[in-house]
């Protein structure tokens, strides 16, 4: 198991824990929304960190990105097995030919 998957299996676990005990589980309470709404607000501190070229700070909130971005997902009952398919889907494709497939 990986550490993101490690990471999105805790984050399942605390879907119904005490809010009061668990970051994860007050964020969830607080719904999609919310959980949206602290993943643009660490993705925006990642943006800056990149912008300023600090590897370290870069680092730290990548991980902050990485692990808002899984509550967000569990939110909306999205897991990263979702994802990691999505990303299967698109594998060997060239990111040109997958967007204007979209359209």
């Amino acid at each position: 198991m990986s550490v993101l998957q490690a990471l999105a299996a805790t984050i399942a676990a605390r879907k119904g824990a005490d809010p009061d005990s668990s970051w994860t589980a007050k964020l969830l309470t607080k719904g999609p929304e919310k959980c949206a709404e602290k993943f643009g607000e660490e993705a925006v501190e990642a943006i800056i960190e990149a912008v300023k070229g600090d590897r370290d700070r870069l680092t730290s909130e990548a991980a902050d990105v990485l692990y808002h971005l899984l509550v967000m997902l569990a939110a909306r009952d999205v897991t990263l097995a979702d994802v990691e398919a999505e990303l299967a889907r698109r594998e060997g494709k060239s990111g040109i030919a997958e967007k204007a497939a979209r359209k």
